[in-house]
Formats: structure tokens, C-alpha cells, sequence
């Protein structure tokens, strides 16, 4: 399979817009959750608060409701309050970092999620958050260290999710094969993850390996997380393997799905190469 520069560029941004998504799915799930600290078991539950965190657990609450309606602008400003009555709080650091994230402020984002990690440096979820901001900066030793940093921690239930980022990140550094085996290991311990699936299948593509690639985009496609991208890359593996009848299918799915998607277009004019 052939892969010019503006494809590869088209493919590089289609997949960071995904990947963000799905890494950042939940991601704050449990911030406002009294007591919350599933990362330590040596930090004080809600009964053990203070009357100052007891306040500024319920303006988190509102933080983190309006991060979720896609208002980072307002969440910022309730982040703020709270850090105002608790700069001890780390997840309202790890909150401020996804949201300057999400505004495109990468140095604040930074500085939030370091200031989440000095506060407890077994927080799995800041210290994911802040390898793959590192990782978008290519900064690869750093994320690397973070993200083992967060696997280090014995409760983080977050495994699948950072070393499917780990291994986006390698492969983003041009390590394919190690990408391969982190992958697999994400995978293993969350097969229904379609960033995940995607990209195994994506590196074996250009491996050669195609009927390893067909596994597991066939499974990703099988699936309702199929998306205009995946169906793309089915399309083309089953053209190389050359079985035209599971083409035909993935090719009427993606026009009557995604009709109006680039890869549709792709499609339509048999530009399977581009």
C-alpha cells in the first residue's frame, strides 16, 4: 500500500482526533466523586475533609459538569474557585490541564498536570494526561516516563487506556514493533477499544502482515464504534487480500453511513492508493 505525504498527513490528524477522544472519554469520571482516590489508599476519604475541601468538592462538581457540556471556558472558571479555597487539590490541577488542553493552551496544560503529580505522584490519570501531552509535543523519553509512571500505580485502573497511548506514542516516535507489543498488551486487556484495534491493524498493514490486520479491523468493523476511517482501511486490506464480495459490503456501509466522508469520496473515484 502506497502512502503519499498529504495522505499520511490526512490519516496522522484523522487519527489524533480520535485517539483524543477516546483518551479523554471519562477522563474525568470520579474528580467530583466524594472521597475519591482510587490511586491511594493513603489519602483521606470524604469524611476525613476538611470544610474547605468539602467546598471545593461541590464547585469541581459544577467544573466538571460543564467541561463535560463542552463549556471549557465556564469550567475554567470554576476550577479556579476551586483552587482559591484548595490549592492542594489534585484533581482540580489534572481538571485544569484537560481543559487548557481542550483550549489549546499546552504550557498551562502542562503546568496544571505537573502541579496534579507534585501533589500525589501515584495519580494514574495525571500522570497519563501528561505523558500524551507530552507525546503531542514529541517529547517521547518524558511521555514514556509518565506513562510508566502511571502504570506504576498498583490501584490505576486506567491500564488499557495508557499503554494504548504508550504504544500510539511509540509509534508516532517510529518504533513500529514496539508499538506492536504495547498495543497487544492494551488490547489484551481491552479488546472493545477501537483506537486500539484500529491502530494494530493499521501497523500491520504497513508491516505486510494482512491477514493479522484483517482480524482485527474486521472486529473493530463488526462493531457499532465502526467509523468512516476503519471501514476505509477494511476496504483497502480486503482489496489487497482480494476479496471483493467483504469489499463490496464494507463499501456499501461506508456510503450509506458516511456519504459524504472523504473516504467515501476515496471510494466512489477507487483512489485506494492515495
Amino acid at each position: 500500500m502506497r502512502w503519499t505525504p498529504q495522505a499520511r498527513g490526512v490519516w496522522a490528524r484523522a487519527l489524533a482526533m480520535l485517539a483524543l477522544a477516546w483518551l479523554l472519554a471519562g477522563a474525568v469520571a470520579g474528580c467530583a466523586a466524594p472521597g475519591s482516590r482510587a490511586d491511594d489508599q493513603d489519602m483521606p476519604t470524604a469524611s476525613d475533609d476538611s470544610d474547605a475541601r468539602r467546598r471545593a468538592r461541590i464547585r469541581m462538581e459544577l467544573a466538571v459538569g460543564y467541561f463535560e457540556q463542552g463549556k471549557p471556558e465556564i469550567a475554567l472558571d470554576e476550577v479556579k474557585q476551586v483552587l482559591a479555597i484548595d490549592p492542594t487539590f489534585g484533581d482540580a490541577w489534572n481538571l485544569r490541564g484537560l481543559i487548557y488542553m481542550r483550549l489549546g493552551d499546552n504550557h498551562l496544560a502542562e503546568d496544571s498536570f505537573k502541579r496534579a503529580v507534585a501533589i500525589n505522584p501515584r495519580d494514574g490519570n495525571a500522570q497519563h494526561n501528561l505523558g500524551w501531552l507530552l507525546c503531542q509535543g514529541s517529547r517521547y523519553p518524558e511521555a514514556q516516563r509518565a506513562f510508566e509512571a502511571a502504570m506504576a500505580s498498583p490501584l490505576y485502573p486506567g491500564r488499557a487506556k495508557t499503554l494504548m497511548a504508550e504504544g500510539l506514542c511509540e509509534a508516532r516516535a517510529g518504533k513500529p514493533e514496539q508499538a506492536e507489543r504495547t498495543l497487544m498488551r492494551s488490547y489484551e486487556l481491552d479488546a472493545g477499544n477501537p483506537v486500539t484495534g484500529y491502530n494494530l491493524a493499521l501497523l500491520l498493514v504497513r508491516r505486510g502482515e494482512l491477514e493479522r490486520a484483517r482480524f482485527y479491523i474486521r472486529r473493530l468493523n463488526n462493531s457499532e464504534l465502526a467509523n468512516a476511517e476503519s471501514l476505509w482501511l477494511g476496504i483497502r486490506v480486503e482489496r489487497r487480500l482480494n476479496d471483493p464480495v467483504a469489499m463490496r459490503q464494507l463499501g456499501e456501509q461506508l456510503r450509506k453511513r458516511f456519504p459524504g466522508s472523504r473516504e467515501a469520496q476515496a471510494y466512489d473515484r477507487g483512489a485506494y492508493d492515495e
